[in-house]
Order: structure tokens, then C-alpha cells, then sequence
């Protein structure tokens, strides 16, 4: 092997080959997520044209090959000649990195397509990719095959005089993506948002693979994000009936916010700048977080809801069951990385706090009876949560005498280091001992739960502390929830929910789920929660025998095997049927098992907060509704 470095060895990638050799640099990843992150760069280019008010249709056709054609009747791209690339200004935007018009030049004052890579990347990650742009009563085509140019930029129709416009159709490199199949759902939640966000712009979602006909879903939104708060909170039930709006300029920034209260006990607030989501906030957060805590305080006390010698009301008391949309719009936006996971330009934190303090006291002031509503629920948050602390630090003190106290019922592994380690939460005592039995001593804890735990969605802190299953499972994970969480200590690579393959040990599943999504989000995102696959079925014949995980995969075994009289088929009611030998074989040896490794999409974030909502929240009808559309996948499901 050599060992060589010399000047030889320092490699110049030319043109977009950078992209194609290091993918996850420009697009977060080569998985799912950035298959359909290349759909996201481009119609956030038309919604640029939208933003700056040149654009209000942007239609999205998902083709039977798996290609998709983005429409937009903006002002098209360039098509001249560029003075300083010497070829036309549409492939300079498809063939170079960092061009663009949102460098200052004029073209646009503001823009989510914020770095000049978004339509190079997609075309140099595109099997093909073809542009088409009607400017002057004629239509301008250019092709490209991964990243290279076909031919010249070519007139090869007319269009009406009046017109204009451009045209997108790419297919994603199957060198590139792990997959190339696009979730029509996926990109229905993104385009929704998108739409929430631009007041009046009409996106046009369509699917043309289904069999049974095409699939086609319109968004456009007159009331904006006050629209979007109202579609959030559709599973809860608002505190008042007012969406309270604020919206105004400073410092050059464009302000934008939706808020509303309601029964429940978490926060939703939710931060975009140019339309772009930033998952991990930043300065227009801060600003907004930092307006309502002051208002509200101050409010309080002026209105005598607070006394003299109560404490402030804390930024959590006042947020909780606070649904929040925040939209800014700014010309030179400081991102974290192309994929703008947070916001870091200082002016946005003063111009929202402004704005938003100024015109909430006003409203405020004009409506007392909202106003007491909203306190006196955070009067009794605060309450709770002085009750929670109480309940925490006695957990400490507990701790702290008895070195870990881990819960009596964990049977722990001996291994020590996390990273070798995994910990299966197991439904009932009697699944328990199997699991016990059954399990690798060195590397495999076993934490059996009674019965349902707490369902998290209708529960402040203090009652959620107070919960014997829940605390037995905080305790195990080492980790601490909500402020007091620290991955660092956590005790275990892998968090496996192994349930009943059944209803009962999907709503288990569902309570554990919204548990940690609410507490310990972190634990999804870094990838360490896992649901068991336990199998419906053995099927014994002529001495040997068959695990089948779904009645799809049954019928396959029972076309292979022949379907007669000699079939001894055992359909499990639950683990605690299965003796420790057969759980070990079939979902809980590393060798053999299936796991489904539990992920979110950080970008369709408020999508998913409306699903726990709708699944564990107190409303019956969204609930229903929500399982009479999704049943289709149940039934398809095939492992």
C-alpha cells in the first residue's frame, strides 16, 4: 500500500464534479431526505419569483418515470449571454456553482435560494435534467446529462408574447440516491407549507403513477400563516377564538407571526426565514420567545394576575399549549450551512422583538379577556412546573444516595460501554420473562412496563414525573427530558419498543413514541429508537418451520410450501405466547431480527407534531379521520 503524499495527490475537481463526489455536502444526505431535497431547491427558486411578486402558480408533476416537472410563471430564467462566462445565463444558473441572481445584483431582494448551488447541484445529481423557458413569444430549450451539456440553448417554439416562464424536468441519478422513488405525501406536506407561507400563491402537487388514476392536491392559502396556525391547532381545542397576527418592518426586515393558545401542553412554534424552515430557530425565535415572555409578565402585573411576591412567569409557562408560526423575510439572511438549519443575523432577534412586544401590548390592552385567559393558564403551568421541579430534584437527591438507582425491575446487561448496549421495553410481565430468558446477558437490558403508560399528549410535567412506568424509563436511559436532557449520558446505543403485534401493542408503541418525541426528540434524531418486529405467525410443516411478520408474508410461505392439511399454523396473540427460544430467534437475536429504526424529517416537523396531536389528543373526529386515510398502508404492510 502506498503511503505517497505529494503534490500529485492533491486532486482539482472541475465543475460540478465536487457535487457528484461529495453529494452530502450540498444536500444534507444521499437517502430519502435528499432525494427529496432536489424538488425543495427548485421550487424554492420559483417561490423566490413569488416572493417578489412575479410569480403566483407553481405547479409540481411527479411522473410515472419518477421524474418531476416543476412549472413556474415567473419572469423565466435568463437567457442572454453572460458577459463574464461568455454562454447564456440559464447555463451558467444549471453548470456553475454559486451563480446566481440572489448575490446582490439586483435580481432579488429577498430569497430562501440563498448560496447560488441549488439548480447546479440538482443538475449535477440528475441522470438528466431539461430546461424550458418562454421569454418574448419564444420557447428556449437546453439539456444537460449529469451536469454536462447536451447541446446549445435553442429556440424550439412559440409561446404567447405576454408569457412567461420556466419549465424543470430532472431524474434523479439512481448512481447517486439510495433510493429514487418519491413519497407523493412527503412532498405534499412540503408544498403545503410553502404555501402557508406566501400569502395568495397557488402550488399545484400532482402524482401520475397511481394506477387507479391521477392524484392531484391544490394549496393556496388567502389568510397566510394565520391560516397555517388554524390548520395546527385543527386536532386541539383553541383557548380563545382569535388568531392573534402581527406583521411589520425594521432594520430592513419583514416581520410576520401567527399565534394561538390552546388546551394543551406543549409548545409548537415553528420559525421560517424566506419561506425557508429553520428547525433550530435562531435569532427570530429568540426575539419572539424573548417579546411574549417580557409582554406577558408585564401584562400580569400590571393587571394584578401576578403578585408582588410571585415569581415572573417563565418563557415556558407562558408558551405552553402556544401554537406559533415565525416568518421573516430579510435580504442577506446568515445561515448555518446550505442547509439552513438556524438563523444567525442579529437584526432579525431586534426587529421581531420589537414588532412583536409593541403590537401584542396593544392587543393586549384591547382585549382583557383574552389576555386573563392566556395568563392565568400560564399562572397554572407555572404551578405545575414548580411541582415537577420538586418531583426531579427528589429523583436527584435519590440518585445521588444510591449511586445509579436504577429501577428494581431492570434486568441490566454487564457491558458498560453505550455503544455496545440496547435496551428492549417490553409490554407486560409476562413478555418480561421471556425477554429476560431470552436475552444476551453482556449486551441486551430488559425493561418490562404494566400495561399503558401515561399518555403524554394530555399530561403537564408534574403529573409525567409523578408516573411510575415513565420514571422507571428516564431512570433507565440515564438521559434526563426536556431541559434537563444530555445525550451524552445516555446508556444505550440502541432503545428498542418491543410490543405485541397487535392494536393493543401499537397504541403502546404510539404512548412510548409520543413520549420520547415529546421529551427526548434527540434520541429519534441521532437515530437510537427502535421498534421489534415480533412475527404473527409460525408455520410448522413436515418437522421444520416458518416465521411470517405479516399475513402478505404468510401467503407467500404457503404458495411455496403448498397450502393442505399438513400446515400447523400458530397465529400470536402476544410475546408472552412465545417461549424464550423462539423470541430469541425471531426478534431478538442481532443475527436474525428485523428492526424498524424510528426517523423524523426535521423539515416536516409541524406535520409530524400534528399527528401525535391528532392520534393522542382529545379530539375524536380528526382522529378518525386521520385512521380512515392511513388504513390503506396498514393493510399493505409487508415486511
Amino acid at each position: 500500500m502506498s503511503t505517497e503524499y505529494g503534490a500529485d495527490q492533491i486532486q482539482i475537481l472541475e465543475g460540478l464534479e465536487a457535487v457528484r463526489k461529495r453529494p452530502g455536502m450540498y444536500i444534507g444526505s444521499t437517502s430519502s431526505r435528499g432525494l427529496h431535497h432536489l424538488v425543495y431547491e427548485i421550487v424554492d427558486n420559483a417561490v423566490d419569483e413569488a416572493l417578489g411578486g412575479y410569480c403566483d402558480t407553481i405547479d409540481v408533476t411527479i411522473n410515472p418515470d419518477n421524474s418531476v416537472t416543476v412549472i413556474d410563471n415567473g419572469r423565466g430564467i435568463p437567457v442572454g449571454i453572460n458577459q463574464k462566462a461568455g454562454i447564456p445565463a440559464v447555463e451558467v444558473v444549471f453548470t456553475i456553482l454559486h451563480a446566481g441572481g440572489k448575490f446582490g445584483g439586483g435580481g432579488y431582494k429577498v430569497s430562501g435560494g440563498l448560496h447560488g448551488v441549488g439548480a447546479s447541484v440538482v443538475n449535477a445529481l440528475s441522470t438528466w435534467l431539461e430546461v424550458e423557458i418562454c421569454m418574448e413569444g419564444k420557447v428556449y430549450k437546453q439539456r444537460y446529462e449529469r451536469g454536462h451539456v447536451c447541446y446549445p440553448l435553442k429556440v424550439t417554439g412559440s409561446c404567447d408574447l405576454a408569457k412567461t416562464g420556466t419549465k424543470i424536468t430532472f431524474l434523479p441519478d439512481s448512481e447517486i440516491f439510495e433510493e429514487t422513488v418519491y413519497d407523493y405525501d412527503i412532498l405534499k406536506q412540503r408544498l403545503r407549507e410553502m404555501a402557508f407561507l406566501t400569502k395568495n400563491l397557488k402550488i399545484i402537487l400532482r402524482d401520475l403513477r397511481p394506477e387507479d388514476g391521477v392524484v392531484e392536491k391544490t394549496f393556496h392559502y388567502e389568510g397566510g400563516i394565520r391560516e397555517f396556525v388554524t390548520y395546527l391547532n385543527k386536532s386541539k381545542t383553541a383557548l380563545y377564538e382569535d388568531i392573534l397576527y402581527f406583521e411589520g418592518k425594521k432594520d430592513n426586515v419583514y416581520v410576520e407571526v401567527a399565534m394561538q393558545h390552546n388546551d394543551s401542553y406543549t409548545e409548537s412554534a415553528y420559525s421560517f426565514v424566506n419561506n425557508i424552515n429553520t428547525p433550530e430557530g435562531g435569532t427570530h425565535l429568540a426575539g419572539f420567545r424573548n417579546a411574549i415572555t417580557k409582554t406577558f409578565n408585564d401584562y400580569a402585573r400590571g393587571a394584578k394576575l401576578l403578585k408582588d411576591s410571585e415569581a415572573n412567569l417563565s418563557g415556558d409557562d407562558i408558551r405552553e399549549g402556544l401554537t406559533a408560526i415565525v416568518s421573516i423575510k430579510i435580504e442577506d439572511p446568515q445561515f448555518e450551512g446550505q442547509t439552513k438549519q438556524k438563523l444567525g443575523n442579529s437584526e432579525a432577534r431586534g426587529a421581531v422583538d420589537s414588532i412583536v412586544s409593541e403590537q401584542l401590548t396593544y392587543y393586549l390592552e384591547q382585549n382583557p379577556a383574552v389576555a386573563k385567559q392566556i395568563c392565568e393558564k400560564s399562572i397554572l403551568a407555572q404551578r405545575a412546573r414548580e411541582a415537577a421541579r420538586k418531583a426531579r430534584d427528589l429523583t436527584r437527591r435519590k440518585t445521588a444516595l444510591d449511586g445509579m438507582a436504577l429501577p428494581g425491575k431492570l434486568a441490566d446487561c454487564s457491558d458498560k460501554d453505550p455503544k455496545n448496549c440496547e435496551i428492549f421495553i417490553v409490554e407486560g410481565d409476562s413478555a418480561g420473562g421471556s425477554a429476560k430468558t431470552a436475552r444476551s446477558r453482556a449486551t441486551q437490558a430488559i425493561l418490562p412496563l404494566r400495561g399503558k403508560i401515561l399518555n403524554v399528549e394530555k399530561a403537564r410535567l408534574d403529573k409525567i414525573y409523578a408516573n411510575a412506568e415513565i420514571k422507571a424509563m428516564i431512570t433507565a436511559f440515564g438521559t434526563g427530558i426536556h431541559e434537563d436532557f444530555d445525550i451524552t449520558k445516555l446508556r444505550y446505543d440502541k432503545i428498542i419498543i418491543m410490543t405485541d403485534a397487535d392494536v393493543d401493542g401499537a397504541h403502546i408503541a404510539t404512548l412510548m413514541l409520543t413520549f420520547l418525541y415529546r421529551f427526548m426528540p434527540e434520541l429519534i434524531k441521532q437515530g437510537h429508537v427502535y421498534l421489534a418486529q415480533p412475527p404473527l405467525y409460525k408455520l410448522e410443516k413436515n418437522k421444520k418451520s416458518w416465521y411470517a411478520y405479516s399475513d402478505i408474508e404468510l401467503a407467500r410461505i404457503l404458495d411455496e410450501v403448498g397450502r393442505d392439511q399438513n400446515n400447523k399454523i400458530q397465529r400470536y396473540k402476544g410475546l408472552g405466547e412465545m417461549d424464550a427460544e423462539q423470541l430469541w430467534d425471531t426478534t431478538m437475536d442481532p443475527e436474525k431480527r428485523v428492526l424498524l429504526r424510528v426517523s423524523m424529517n426535521e423539515e416536516a416537523e409541524s406535520e409530524i407534531d400534528l399527528t401525535f396531536t391528532t392520534l393522542m389528543g382529545d379530539k375524536v373526529e380528526p382522529r378518525r379521520e386521520f385512521i380512515e386515510t392511513n388504513a390503506k398502508h396498514a393493510k399493505n404492510l409487508d415486511i
